[in-house]
This record gives C-alpha cells, structure tokens and sequence, in this order.
C-alpha cells in the first residue's frame, strides 16, 4: 500500500481570532497553532512513511514578511527529506503574494510546480503528480488548460488550487466545476483554497482538505488533513486531526434549571463535555432553552458570563470565546406594564427620527476609534446601521430583563 498526505491552507503564523485571547494563558497555548499544525502533519508523515506530501497551496498567510516563518518551514521539510519523503507543493493565491515563497530556498525534496504546470513521476510507483501554480494573487479564469493530459495505465493526481464553482467567504480563483475535473481523466484531485473539508467526488476522487488550524469561530469544528490509501490502483481516503487548537459553537439547553446551583452545574457538565472532545477548545456558548428564571438571567448576563469564564478555567484548556443568551421567553409569561414599555421602546427604534439620532451616537462613537477596529466593525457600508439597531434591541431586552427580574 501506498500513503500520500494531501494537506492546504495552512497559513502559516496566520493570527487566530477570538475574544478567549485577551487571556494570557490562552496566548501562551495558541501563539504558534498554525504551527502545530503544520508539525503535527510532518509528524504524521513520517510515522506512516509516507510516499509523498502534497501542500495545495496557500501554505504562507498573506505578504507579511518573516524570517522566523521561512527558518521553521525549511527545517520541518528538512526532516522529511532526511526520510526520503518528497514534497509536491503548487502556490495559492496567498503564497503568490508573499516574498518568502520566491526568497527561501527550499530543501531538494520540494518540487514547486510554476504557473505553466507540469507532472513529476514519483519515484518507484506508477503515479504521477500534475500542478499548476498561480502566478500572482488573482487567477481569475481556470487553470485546467495547463494540465497535461493524464499518463496512460497509471495513477494521476492533480492539485489545483481552486473555488470551483464559488463558495461563501472565498473569493472566486481558478474556477471550475466538479463536472469539468471529472472530464479531465485523472484518479485524485488534491484540491485547495475553501476552508471546509468537502470530498465532491468518489471517482474520480475529488477532495478540499479544510483549513488544518481554524483561526476563528467561522472555521470552528476539529479540522484535518487527508490521507490517500492507494493498493493495486484502488485509492481509499481518511481524515488525519491536525488542530492545535479547536473553534467549537456549543448550545447548553438551561431549561431544567431553577437555581443558580443548577445552571452552574449545567455550564459545568456543558464545558467538561467540550473538554473531553477536544482540549485546547475556544467555545462560543449558546444559552438556551426555557427557563422559569429567564428574566433574572438576563438581567445578569454579565454574572453568567464571568461565572462560565471561571468554570471554564476551573476545567483547563478550554476557554470562553463569547456568550449568547438566546433563551425563549417563558409560557403563560402574562402581559403587563413591563412589557407595553418594551412594545413602546421597539416601536421608537423604529421611528425615522429615533434611528437617526442612533445613528449619529454610533458614528460618534466609531470616529473616537482606531482605524483597523472600525475596519473590523464596519465591513461594509450597512454595517454601521445595523449595529446601532442591534445596540438599541440589545438595550431595550436589558431594560426589560432588569425590572422583570428586580427584587429577585
């Protein structure tokens, strides 16, 4: 049997994103995940002797230059080339930007397909490894002309570095349709570029690895490399973890709960569950549920948040990203002067004059802040309106939390 690892999108010293990092220790864990990752993978290499790595692109994070990055790559490489393991690596649209992919010089083992393509025999089988680099950070139509065609009575794999079709969060490179790699005759499509693992196709086998470390809660989940199995021809593929760290969404149901007492245990039992599937965990935590406490809840949202930042330090190696209290109003709730106030305060932020003079305290506000937090803020020319309307429904639910739960 023959074993080939096809990982992409690594990213390398990429910045993971979370409110969790303000925390000292949790810098200290995750400063170098991307890192790990990539480790983690060599290791895997070697312990399973490996044929070949395959790196599809995007393996460097952007143009930022680092002499420390390029030292950790080119020794990480060094350590498959003294097992005799060959590295096949095509440049992404990250890595065609960035000048440590065109200043470091890689160990005699990395073959880096360039922008006009080509194949490379891997040495004593009958496979054939196809790649086409991208030339500069924008490929704006398929590369699948610059392959060439597959070699009779052998194994062809191909790495592109592609959108396909297009997909949510990725902009739109090297397109092509599952359709179109299906014409193209090959046995695996070492694929890249989408951040979410998705195998497309079984024959021919088609497959976009995933991101090997997520870096925010949008790339949450444990994530992966692929491990191609291929025996008398015949290719089988599974997941290899490789996350130093993982990104998890968790909703805790707190509707049995009718004390404080309880509703730790409940966030207790909830982050330990998380710990148990993964340490080194950033959670974005849910509330949920009906609860006949809903009101004194959410009236001490800042409590519940501190408490479920303890519990979670309490645990280890799990930590609190951000919490949402998304808790459904309690049955047979009856109608009283609390509540024609919250009808009264929504109906105001509704007015065209209430949403203008929200608007102008927002933009106030922002103009007082660094460029690159707005920047993160305000991604687009709605954003601004939109986080004034939520301030202002985030405002009202607090009212009305604080005199349904006072004198509890």
């Amino acid at each position: 049997m023959i074993r080939i690892l096809h990982t992409a999108d690594l990213h390398l010293d990429s910045p993971l994103k979370s409110l969790a990092l303000r925390d000292e220790d949790m810098r200290d864990a995750v400063q170098t995940a991307t890192r790990a990752a990539f480790v983690t993978i060599i290791d895997t290499a070697l312990a399973e002797n490996v044929a070949a790595l395959l790196i599809a692109g995007d393996l460097f994070d952007g143009a930022a230059r680092s002499a420390k990055t390029a030292a950790f790559l080119v020794t990480q490489l060094d350590r498959l080339a003294a097992a005799d393991i060959p590295v096949f690596y095509i440049k992404g649209n990250h890595d065609a930007e960035n000048p440590v992919t065109g200043e470091t010089a890689l160990p005699a083992n990395v073959h880096v397909f360039d922008g006009r393509g080509g194949k490379v025999q891997l040495a004593g089988t009958d496979i054939w490894i196809h790649g086409v680099s991208f030339r500069d950070r924008h490929a704006p139509e398929s590369l699948l002309d610059k392959f060439d065609d597959p070699v009779a009575d052998a194994i062809n794999i191909g790495m592109l570095h592609t959108s396909l079709a297009g997909a949510a969060g990725h902009d739109t490179y090297a397109p092509c349709s599952v359709t179109d790699l299906q014409a193209m005759g090959f046995d695996y499509w070492a694929l890249g570029h989408i951040h979410k693992r998705e195998v497309y196709c079984n024959a021919p086998w088609i497959v976009m690895p995933g991101i090997p470390q997520g870096r925010d809660i949008g790339e949450a989940g444990p994530q992966s490399a692929t491990m191609l199995c291929i025996n008398d021809g015949a290719i089988t593929v599974h997941e290899i973890p490789t996350a130093a760290v993982v990104f998890q969404q968790v909703a805790c149901d707190i509707s049995a709960c009718t004390t404080d007492e309880m509703l730790r245990d409940k966030l207790r039992a909830t982050l330990r569950d998380q710990h148990a599937q993964a340490s080194n965990s950033i959670v974005r935590l849910a509330l949920t549920g009906q609860s006949d406490r809903h009101w004194h809840i959410l009236r001490d949202q800042a409590l519940w948040v501190e408490t479920a930042r303890s519990l979670a330090q309490e645990i280890g190696q799990v930590w609190i990203d951000k919490i949402s209290f998304d808790l459904a109003t309690p049955a047979g709730n009856t109608v009283g002067a609390t509540d024609e106030l919250a009808q009264i305060m929504q109906a105001m932020c509704a007015e065209p004059g209430m949403i203008a003079a929200l608007d102008d305290v927002v933009d106030t506000t922002l103009s007082e802040l660094p460029a690159q937090m707005r920047a993160a803020l305000l991604p687009d020319k709605d954003a601004a309106g939109r986080l004034a309307q939520n301030l202002a429904k985030s405002g009202c639910a607090q009212i009305v939390a604080q005199m349904k739960g006072a004198g509890v």
